[in-house]
């Protein structure tokens, strides 16, 4: 159950449930799923305890462990309540990694701290209305005026958005080369810069309190010392920072499954039909078995991908795998935790509905699950012909 994790990493993990717990009640959860608002006090206390600067540098104020502690976190604060634990753990989202990887020292050390800390929450905007999970062409465009950026263009389905302090921006800064990816480039772009203008999405089908919006990007002037990385090396850079976010998603899909099964085993073992425990029933025992077995498997194969990573053997094919089978664990767990629950399963005070609503984004952002059959099929096609 534990892949052999290491004292100080079961230590990690149950730190990490008993606040997940205390903190994420069942009242506060179904609170901020109706009120679709970010909880940024419940954020700032994971942050003072440092569940959300798990993977970066101490230097920087994070914790210096790596993404499989990462995912530990994440997969505790999501089996608890998904909404609320994915609110809380994608406040860091992707941008500091980008910095960590590609970023210049002055660049770490103005963004970093501050969302270690707490203080502040950030954004990706790849994403673009006409686009989706096709990050290969970008019509969001930054040209180069002088001493500064100038960006326009439109971000569709960004994660924090609106309550984002700092913006990892991906534009095309090169609008004549062809393939048109090699003409992308990362920018960091802050709250209040002029011309940029944030909406927030409303009526989101699950993970509420973690908000999302759409950026309107209108001749935003930004200095050219925010360029990040190397320019037109945007489109690879991205490539590398999915390889993270995604192992993150199936960590995110591990804890939902797992919090839903829960769910649906002790109500089987309290909820009475003909006179006897559902559980005692083949129908009902045979699910649960089936999904105990797709949970363990999904998660071996997230802390396989994430420990990977770790190791600086990080495998593309893995990750994709584990993202891909996990959402679908997810989404197929969430399912069957309301058919035990039956009639009540449909009920908002049973739970088990907004787990299944939440797992479905799984499958959908940091590339849907079709991108990562495109990858798998991609690599598998590689190792034959090598």
């Amino acid at each position: 159950m534990d892949f052999n994790l290491t004292e100080e990493q079961r230590a990690i993990k149950k730190a990490a449930r008993e606040f997940s717990e205390k903190e994420l009640t069942p009242e506060l959860a179904v609170e901020f799923d109706q009120r679709e608002e970010f909880p940024f006090e419940l954020y700032k206390k994971a942050a003072k305890l440092g569940f959300t600067s798990m993977r970066f540098p101490e230097k920087y104020g994070g914790q210096g462990y790596g993404v499989l502690e990462d995912c530990l976190v994440t997969e505790e604060m999501c089996r608890v309540d998904p909404g609320l634990g994915v609110a809380v753990m994608l406040g860091t989202l992707m941008f500091p990694d980008g910095l960590l990887m590609f970023g210049t020292e002055e660049q770490k050390q103005r963004y970093i701290p501050p969302l270690c800390t707490g203080e502040k929450i950030c954004a990706a905007a790849f994403s673009e209305p006409a686009h989706g999970s096709d990050i290969t062409r970008m019509d969001t465009t930054a040209k180069k005026h002088g001493a500064e950026w100038i960006l326009s263009g439109n971000k569709e389905f960004i994660t924090n958005a609106p309550v984002a302090d700092f913006f990892c921006v991906l534009c095309q800064t090169d609008t004549e080369v062809s393939p048109s990816h090699k003409g992308e480039s990362l920018f960091a772009v802050e709250k209040g810069t002029p011309g940029l203008e944030v909406t927030k999405l409303q009526g989101k089908m699950g993970i509420k309190p973690c908000v999302t919006g759409s950026l309107a990007l209108s001749d935003a002037a930004i200095p050219e010392a925010n360029l990040i990385g190397e320019l037109n090396k945007g489109f690879y850079y991205a490539l590398d920072l999915f390889n993270g976010t995604r192992i993150a998603v199936a960590a995110e899909a591990v804890g939902m499954a797992q919090g839903a099964f829960e769910r649906a085993l002790r109500y089987s073992k309290e909820r009475k039909q003909f006179g006897s425990p559902i559980i005692q029933f083949q129908g009902v025992s045979f699910k649960l078995a089936e999904m105990a077995i797709k949970i363990e498997t999904a998660r071996l194969i997230t802390y396989k991908a994430a420990w990977l990573y770790d190791q600086g053997k990080m495998d593309p094919m893995t990750t994709a795998m584990a993202k891909a089978y996990a959402s679908k664990v997810a989404m197929d767990v969430t399912d069957q935790a309301i058919q035990i629950h039956g009639g009540y399963g449909y009920l908002a005070e049973y739970h088990v509905e907004r787990f299944h609503r939440c797992a479905k984004i799984t499958e959908i952002y940091e590339g849907t699950t079709e991108i990562q059959k495109l990858t798998i099929s991609r690599y598998l096609l590689k190792r034959i012909l090598a």
